[in-house]
């Protein structure tokens, strides 16, 4: 009996180690998707293990009525969902600078943000070396610029990344 208890497990653990997938040591590529009005972020993910991974994306905006950037990084965990899919969780935070440019806006609202973000998103790994994301980004602000940090900002964004 104990054996075969013994036996069972190994079985057990050894399927849940071939079905896990393994994820790219590297993509680079470009998060699209609307944040505190940043559009676009150059995005890049680090594997750490088979199912981990560090995502840093870095944010800018230059237009007539304030430049700004902004530097995010989450740490995630990947669950396979069938074949090619897989679905992700993750926290973190970054940091950032924002810079009014409008005559009409007082100079006290410049300044530097820090924020706490969480991470839950999809995404499909094709064949080729080609990436696909749709992710969800809630970020509250901690400290700084008053616009960044009394919000919540709920960030929505399709990544686009090509995995070396």
């Amino acid at each position: 009996m104990k054996n075969t208890t013994i036996f069972m497990v190994l079985l057990f653990l050894g399927t849940i180690g071939l079905s896990a997938q393994s994820i790219s040591e590297h993509a680079l590529g470009l998060r699209l998707g609307d944040s505190d009005g940043f559009g676009a972020e150059i995005s890049y993910q680090k594997a750490i293990g088979r199912t981990n991974r560090a995502e840093i994306d870095l944010g800018w905006r230059d237009s007539r009525v304030f430049d700004a950037f902004k530097l995010t990084g989450i740490y995630q965990w990947v669950q396979p969902l069938d074949g090619n899919f897989n679905w992700y969780y993750g926290a973190g935070g970054g940091l950032g600078s924002v810079s009014f440019e409008d005559p009409f806006v007082a100079d006290d609202n410049d300044g530097v943000f820090i924020f706490a973000a969480g991470n839950i998103g999809i995404e499909y790994s094709f064949d080729f070396p080609l990436l696909l994301s749709l992710d969800f980004r809630p970020e509250i602000g901690l400290v700084g610029y008053d616009g960044f940090d009394d919000g919540f900002d709920f960030d929505i964004a399709l990544g686009i990344r090509y995995q070396f």
